[in-house]
């Protein structure tokens, strides 16, 4: 039982989980309100990590461009993140990719508004003084 808390079976050959136990620990261990980690908590964390990995690489895959190709690129994930309610968490860590020249649009865009806004309120306050 404990070769299978450390991620391999009996024989050794096949392991429980992909991922590396060590780095999940570090990232684990980087909370301020984890002292101590459990084997076991360590390696269900690892699976479940693993299933959520396989979740989002097989919806992204099903929904998206690449299937053609048979490969799943950034966007796929990026427009599942955005699309799916359940991955919407995602949309910060998965943005959309945008053109340099889109990005300076929008915020121009957006810095315009602002000031119209601020025209808007200083005429307001204006307007109250008077």
């Amino acid at each position: 039982m404990a070769d299978a808390a450390v991620g391999k079976d009996k024989c050794g050959e096949q392991r429980l989980v992909s991922l590396p136990l060590s780095r999940i620990r570090v990232i684990m261990k980087s909370s301020p309100e984890v002292s101590s980690i459990n084997q076991e908590a360590l390696v269900l964390t690892a699976k479940a990590t693993e299933l959520f990995v396989q979740y989002l690489a097989t919806c992204s895959y099903r929904h998206g461009s690449g299937k053609a190709k048979k490969a799943l690129t950034y966007s796929d994930l990026a427009s599942t993140a955005e699309d799916s309610e359940t991955l919407q968490f995602l949309t910060d860590i998965l943005p959309k990719k945008i053109l340099a020249s889109k990005y300076l649009k929008m915020l121009k865009e957006k810095r315009e508004e602002e000031e119209e806004e601020n025209d808007g309120e200083e005429s307001d306050i204006g307007e109250v003084l008077a």
